[in-house]
């Protein structure tokens, strides 16, 4: 929601998983935070562990150190930005449909609005992706970075 006397987001929630759209979708949505004043969330959604227990254990520490480089990966960005020009951030992993992680978030954290990137599945042409998801929920804007 935006708050009266303001003229954008206050919080906005970037969805990354480590493809390349979803880190230009990061990248999109850290200017528009610094150019707002508004506050960034970075979401990753570690995948599910299914399958026998030993599989989904190392999917599980998959997940983890998948999540550990992500954040590694946006603090260096972010320790690239000029001081003065650094926006207020944060990083949020969870094990999770990304969908459902993202939509849950975005209402916790009040999100104004939600940039994602696009899939770059072929298959999601078929069943949809979290970003049309995202969209088709109209709950908050969203931006699909290419």
């Amino acid at each position: 929601m935006f708050e009266l006397g303001t003229d954008g987001p206050l919080v906005i929630l970037a969805g990354i998983d480590g493809s390349e759209s979803s880190m230009r979708a990061a990248a999109y949505a850290g200017g528009l935070a610094r150019r707002q004043g508004a506050k960034l969330v970075l979401a990753y959604f570690r995948p599910l562990g299914t399958g026998s227990p030993q599989a989904g254990a190392a999917l599980a520490q998959l997940g983890l150190e998948n999540a550990a480089d992500l954040e590694r990966q946006i603090r260096e960005g972010v320790e690239r930005v000029p001081p003065g020009q650094q926006m207020r951030w944060e990083f949020y992993t969870a094990e999770g449909d990304p969908y459902r992680g993202l939509s849950e978030l975005a209402d916790r954290i009040r999100a104004d609005a939600v940039v994602i990137g696009a899939s770059e599945s072929a298959g999601h042409r078929f069943v949809g992706s979290v970003a049309v998801r995202l969209v088709k929920a109209g709950r908050w804007p969203v931006t699909v970075v290419p």
